[in-house]
């Protein structure tokens, strides 16, 4: 079992920044490859950024080049540090653990990001 707690999302200016942080309580923190998702108001959830337990990462091209994703494996934690953001990234964020071996999805609670003015 993995429980992932969520925080550092909010209102923001456009062109302002948020980093969101995700703790992981597991035993083996780097069994997981983990990401980064989100869901505006009527759509589906979408990945914004995902890392694997070797540090490789993967963007939605919507964000690269403006958003990071990163990982302190002894800490067990992940980030998402979001830069320069535009309305359209406003939806509820969400941190995801994968298993590497089960592929078992694991999920922490979403946290508002609202971009506006």
């Amino acid at each position: 079992q993995v429980q992932l707690v969520v925080s550092g999302g909010g209102l923001v200016q456009p062109g302002g920044s948020l980093r969101l942080s995700c703790a992981a309580s597991c035993r083996i923190f780097s069994f997981y490859n983990m990401g980064w998702y989100r869901q505006a108001t009527g759509k589906q959830r979408e990945l914004v950024a995902n890392i694997t337990s070797g540090s490789s990462t993967n963007y939605a091209e919507s964000v690269k080049g403006r958003f990071t994703i990163s990982r302190d494996n002894a800490k067990k934690m992940v980030y998402l540090q979001m830069n320069s953001l535009k309305p359209e990234d406003t939806a509820v964020y969400y941190c995801n653990a994968k298993h590497t071996v089960t592929g078992t999805d694991y999920w922490g609670q979403g946290t508002q990001v609202t971009v506006s003015s």
